[in-house]
């Protein structure tokens, strides 16, 4: 008789599906029409595009990196899949679309703010069938980022998200913002079926539709058996309601920051790291606050990031009262 063949190895940690694109930060930039030109501090050619920088962060963390998304043939594509390779993610399920344009962002940065001019371009093509079942089956955790960016995923992220379950895969989603304002695309539909929920205030605030932002957070995982909701609040720290509906809170992590570009997706990397841990909540919070906070110590999303000995000694010595 034929043996049954053996499950798939779990070599991956971690699958990000989301956008892949440059960021081109610019720094001490008040820009005015009227063709006045202005001296900038600097400009720089990031990775950019959630996906792309939580997925370095989670590498930087230790962990097995896989990403998924869609660039074009063209400078800023093969940009992103140099430089992610070159920080340890696997890229090669990035599909390479000959036809279309990478997307890409202008970031004008300030130390504790930014303004963010993104052209979808390939970021919007992402689909759920670029997500291959042989792929999911090879991770712990898949994480999906900019949710609000990625029209073309919406109809499939139930499937994608029964795939996963069936693969026995835990699911995280990030929404960033959406551009249009209008804070639905199934997305409050989808939340009774994953894991984890990890907006900033505004998305939790906007996306509920309530007044603060604890009453966002157990509203958002109040639903079926709800996912843990984590929120990202800045210089006031995060908070988390857990699927029992305990609230917890930590304070932020103290740093002068340079540039706050991708600090939510290095809190989100740090957090899904402890996760997969079997850490307790309390303790990914403020590693994920930790990991957030170091994040913002250069420029661009990736050149601060942590590596997991720097976090966890930032951790061990913080004094969190």
């Amino acid at each position: 008789m034929t043996a049954a063949p053996s499950a798939p190895e779990r070599d991956l940690d971690l699958v990000v599906v989301g956008d892949v694109n440059p960021d081109i930060v610019v720094t001490g930039a008040e820009p005015q029409f009227g063709q006045r030109e202005v001296i900038v501090e600097s400009v720089s050619l990031t990775i950019g595009g959630s996906a792309g920088i939580m997925a370095a962060a989670a590498a930087r963390l230790g962990l097995r990196v896989a990403l998924v998304g869609v660039v074009g043939d063209d400078v800023f594509g093969r940009f992103m899949l140099d430089e992610l390779r070159r920080r340890d993610v696997d890229v090669r399920a990035v599909r390479v679309d000959r036809g279309r344009p990478t997307g890409a962002t202008v970031i004008l940065a300030r130390p504790t703010d930014r303004a963010i001019l993104t052209a979808t371009g390939t970021i919007a093509d992402l689909a759920a069938a670029d997500i291959p079942n042989d792929l999911i089956a090879r991770c712990r955790h898949l994480h999906v980022a900019s949710y609000y960016l990625q029209p073309a995923l919406w109809t499939g992220m139930a499937d994608l998200v029964e795939r996963a379950r069936a693969a026995g895969v835990s699911v995280s989603v990030d929404p960033n913002w959406d551009p249009t304002e209008r804070w639905d695309g199934g997305l409050t539909d989808l939340l009774p079926r994953i894991d984890l929920f990890m907006p900033n205030e505004a998305e939790a605030l906007r996306i509920s539709g309530r007044a603060t932002v604890e009453d966002a957070a157990r509203a958002l995982g109040a639903s079926g058996p709800g996912p843990v909701v984590v929120v990202k609040r800045g210089g006031d720290g995060a908070l988390c309601v857990d699927g029992d509906g305990t609230l917890h809170k930590t304070a932020a992590f103290p740093v002068e920051p340079v540039d706050t570009t991708g600090a939510g997706d290095a809190f989100d990397a740090g957090f899904v790291a402890t996760w997969l841990g079997k850490r307790p909540i309390a303790d990914c919070l403020a590693f994920a606050a930790v990991c957030g906070a170091l994040s913002t110590r250069s420029m661009g999303g990736t050149a601060g990031q942590a590596t997991r000995a720097e976090a966890e000694a930032a951790l061990a010595g913080w004094s969190r009262g």
